[in-house]
Order: structure tokens, then sequence, then C-alpha cells
């Protein structure tokens, strides 16, 4: 009985990150803060279950930390891990949205598009 030959160079799966490090900036814990916060602790435990750090930074107690980010408007989160970094503005509601922004879902053609009864253009 003969083995299946062996790939010379097999192709390695692409490597998810380890962990995803991702930062909150707040103003205080105002219902724009909460909320945003909120909504990405539900997004990372639906999609990212496990392999994610999330940093809550206050610049209402430390202000200078918004220069390092180029924090211009709160809540921004910004994804430092994995690379390259991207930055998402506001409560993080939108789901889909959210996704998209983190590179955790591929961009397409908005679903709704569709009309009925016309082919998908994909």
């Amino acid at each position: 009985m003969k083995t299946p030959p062996k790939s010379r160079n097999p192709k390695p799966a692409a490597a998810a990150p380890r962990e995803w490090q991702l930062r909150l900036y707040v103003a205080g814990p105002t219902p724009k803060s909460v909320a945003a916060l909120r909504n990405l602790e539900q997004i990372c435990e639906e999609y990212l279950a496990g392999r994610y750090h999330i940093e809550v930074i206050d610049l209402m107690k430390q202000p200078q930390l918004a220069q390092g980010d180029q924090i211009l408007a709160v809540p921004t989160l910004v994804r430092k891990l994995p690379s390259p970094i991207r930055k998402i503005i506001g409560t993080l509601s939108n789901t889909e949205r959210v996704l998209v922004g983190l590179d955790l879902r591929p961009h397409g053609p908005d679903p709704s598009a569709t009309r009925k009864g016309e082919p998908d253009a994909r």
C-alpha cells in the first residue's frame, strides 16, 4: 500500500492573531461612553471570545494620553493589534459597521441594496 506523497511546501493556514488589543477612549462615565463599552464587550464576546484585551482610557483622568493615538473625539475605539491600527468613533451600536471597521467582516455590498428579483452582482 502506497502512502500519498507529501507536499514539499505546505501552506500554513492563515494565522489568526492570538490576542486583539483594543483601547477605548472615553471622557468619564457618560451615557455614550457606557454604551460604547457595553457594545464593545458584547461584540468581543461574540466574535473574539477569549482572544481580546480591552483597555479603557478615561481622558478626564489622563488627558495627555489622547495625543498618542491622536484622539479628537470620544468615545473612540483604537485597534492596536493586529496591525494596522484602526479607529472607530462613536457608541459602537452598529455591529456590522464595527465588524467591518475592525476588519472582522469583509467589506462587501450592502445586502439590503439587492432588489427583489434581481441577480446579486457578486
